[in-house]
C-alpha cells in the first residue's frame, strides 16, 4: 500500500548493519543513539562511524551494547511504525495513522486471513501480520515483490506474510471462496476486485480500499454497491500535528495532511 510521506527531522538511517539474514526465527532490534537508528539482526556484526558493534546472538530490548570505541547504543524492540521508517522502499509507503485506520475499522486480529494487492514496500501487510493475521498479498512488479519478501524477513513476519508476484485479478477463480475474513487493496484497478469482495469474503468480512484519488474512489463506492455490500463509508484521512512553542500554539503549517481516501464496506 502506498501513501505520502510525512516531513520529519529525524535523521533516522537503516542501511548502516552489514551481514546476512540468519533465516531463523529470532527477531530483529533496533539500535538506537540519539536520533539514529539501525536494525539488525541477533548475532550481526554492525560497522558505523562510531566503531564496529558485535550484536550478541541473544541480544535483548534494553541493554546497552558499546562498539570497538566504546560508544553506546541502546538495544530497543522493534514495533510496527519503525517498518515505515527502515523497510527499504520501492514507494511511498502507507504511513501509520493510516495503517492504523484500517487495522481498526476492520478489526484485524490474531486467526484473521486477510488478501491483500497492491503490496509495495510492505508495509501494511507486515503490519496486519504482526496484529496477528495471516496475510496473502499481491504485487505486479517481480522486483518489488522480491523487495517485500526480504522486507518481511526484516520485519520478522516472512512466515505469515505470502507475498505472490502477479495481478490478483487473474488470480481470482483459483482462491478458494469465502476464506479471507479481510480484503485491502490499493490498486487503481480496485473496484474490479471489489466486485468479487462476496465470494472471496466470510460472512461479515470486511473490505478496506486506499485510493489517492476521488476518481478511483468513487469507482470502488459505486462497485462496493452494486456488490451489495454493506456499511459503505469513505473518509478521508488527514491529520494536523500541533506545534507548540514560545509564540503560542497552533497546529503545524507542514504541507502534509492530507494522504488518501479511506474506503470501508462489509459483506454481509
Amino acid at each position: 500500500m502506498t501513501g505520502n510521506e510525512p516531513d520529519t527531522d529525524t535523521d533516522i538511517e537503516s542501511d548502516g548493519a552489514c551481514g546476512t539474514d540468519h533465516g531463523d526465527d529470532r527477531n530483529p532490534v533496533l539500535l538506537v543513539r540519539g536520533d539514529r537508528e539501525f536494525l539488525v539482526q541477533p548475532g550481526e556484526e554492525m560497522g558505523t562511524d562510531l566503531g564496529v558493534l558485535e550484536v550478541p546472538e541473544d541480544v535483548e530490548p534494553g541493554q546497552t551494547l558499546e562498539t570497538h570505541l566504546d560508544e553506546e547504543f541502546q538495544v530497543r524492540r522493534l514495533r510496527g511504525p519503525d517498518l515505515f521508517h527502515h523497510f527499504e522502499r520501492t514507494g511511498a509507503p502507507m504511513v501509520p495513522r493510516d495503517v492504523g485506520l484500517v487495522i481498526g475499522e476492520t478489526g484485524i486480529s490474531r486467526g484473521d486471513r486477510v488478501l491483500d494487492a497492491g503490496t509495495g514496500t510492505g508495509v501494511l501487510a507486515a503490519s496486519m501480520a504482526r496484529a496477528g493475521a495471516e496475510v496473502v498479498t499481491y504485487e505486479r512488479d517481480p522486483e518489488f515483490a522480491d523487495v517485500a519478501r526480504e522486507n518481511m524477513e526484516l520485519g520478522g513476519v516472512a512466515d505469515e506474510v505470502d507475498v505472490r508476484t502477479g495481478d490478483l485479478r487473474e488470480e481470482l477463480e483459483a482462491l478458494e471462496p469465502s476464506s479471507f475474513d479481510v480484503l485491502t487493496l490499493d490498486t487503481g484497478d480496485a473496484a474490479d476486485v471489489v466486485a468479487h469482495a462476496p465470494d472471496l469474503l466470510v460472512e461479515g468480512g470486511f473490505v478496506a480500499v486506499y485510493s489517492p484519488f476521488i476518481e478511483s474512489t468513487r469507482e470502488v463506492v459505486e462497485a462496493a454497491r452494486e456488490a451489495d455490500l454493506a456499511n459503505v463509508r469513505t473518509r478521508e484521512t488527514i491529520q494536523r500535528e500541533m506545534q507548540f512553542d514560545d509564540r503560542g500554539s497552533r497546529p503545524s503549517t507542514a504541507p502534509v495532511g492530507h494522504t488518501g481516501y479511506l474506503t470501508i464496506a462489509r459483506n454481509e
